[in-house]
C-alpha cells in the first residue's frame, strides 16, 4: 500500500482557524479611509444592498452592510465582525464611497469641546 503523499504546510495556514488573511490584504494596502475622515462612534447605516457594477466588493464589505441595516457604531461593528478598526475604516470609506452606507456623526463628535467645562472638570479633579 503506497504511503500518503507529505502534506505541505504554509505559514498563512492556521489548522484552527483556516487560511488566515492579513489585514493589508483586506483593505489592499491602504491606511486611510476614502474621502474624509470620520469619528469612530459614528454611526452606519446601509442605505443599498445593490453592488455597484464598477465597484468590486469583498467578503468584508457585504459583511458590513449586511451588519448595518440597523444604526450601528463604527467601533461596535469593528467587534462584530472581528475586525480591526483600521481595516474596517478603510472598507467603510469603499462602501461611503459606492454609496452603500451613510455615515452619522454624533453632535457632540463633530463640535470642539468647550473650553470653560473642560477647566471645570480639571479643577473638580484636583479638588479631589
Amino acid at each position: 500500500m503506497p504511503a500518503d503523499p507529505p502534506r505541505a504546510t504554509h505559514d498563512w495556514l492556521d489548522h484552527d482557524a483556516g487560511p488566515v488573511v492579513r489585514p493589508y490584504a483586506m483593505t489592499q494596502g491602504r491606511v486611510a479611509p476614502e474621502g474624509s475622515e470620520f469619528d469612530l462612534v459614528a454611526f452606519v447605516v446601509a442605505t443599498s444592498a445593490d453592488d455597484p457594477e464598477d465597484a468590486p466588493l469583498q467578503p468584508e464589505h457585504h459583511a458590513i452592510v449586511a451588519a448595518s441595516w440597523e444604526p450601528i457604531s463604527v467601533v461596535e461593528l469593528a467587534s462584530a465582525l472581528d475586525l480591526s478598526i483600521g481595516v474596517v475604516r478603510v472598507l467603510l470609506g469603499d462602501l461611503r464611497s459606492a454609496g452603500l452606507i451613510s455615515l452619522y456623526e454624533p453632535p457632540a463628535a463633530s463640535q470642539p469641546h468647550d473650553v470653560d467645562v473642560l477647566k471645570a472638570v480639571v479643577n473638580g479633579l484636583r479638588a479631589l
